[in-house]
């Protein structure tokens, strides 16, 4: 990958935004805000259902992410999630971006983020 396309990338993520969606009364309940997590509005008089101004906006498929930057990480990297050193192998430090996966131990955990130094990779979360 040439460095202006990453940079390109890097940009794209950048300016891309999307609301904060919310669930209906979350700003009300203490139970919703606690646990906000998105549910679509089902009710016959529902305001935000309506999509009344003022009311949080619902999630549509305007909001989705272009193709060339969904689910890539926001330095442009393609991340990919490593359980072990072997998986390691193949990985190019100018297109991923490491993860250790949340099952591996501490002592693992350290020797793949040595390994995938020497390599070149960078590690996220550790």
């Amino acid at each position: 990958m040439i460095k202006s396309e990453l940079a390109r990338r890097r940009e794209l993520i950048k300016r891309k935004w999307k609301p904060e969606f919310r669930r209906f009364l979350a700003w009300e309940f203490w139970k919703f805000e606690r646990r906000d997590s998105y549910r679509r509005p089902k009710g016959n008089d529902n305001k935000m259902r309506v999509e009344v101004k003022g009311y949080p906006p619902r999630v549509k498929v305007g909001y989705r992410t272009m193709k060339e930057i969904r689910g890539l990480h926001p330095s442009g990297l393609v991340p990919v999630v490593v359980s072990n050193v072997k998986e390691l192998e193949g990985l190019d430090p100018r297109q991923h971006i490491v993860y250790i996966a949340s099952t591996v131990s501490l002592r693992k955990r350290a020797e793949i983020a040595k390994a995938a130094s020497e390599r070149g990779l960078r590690v996220v979360g550790w």
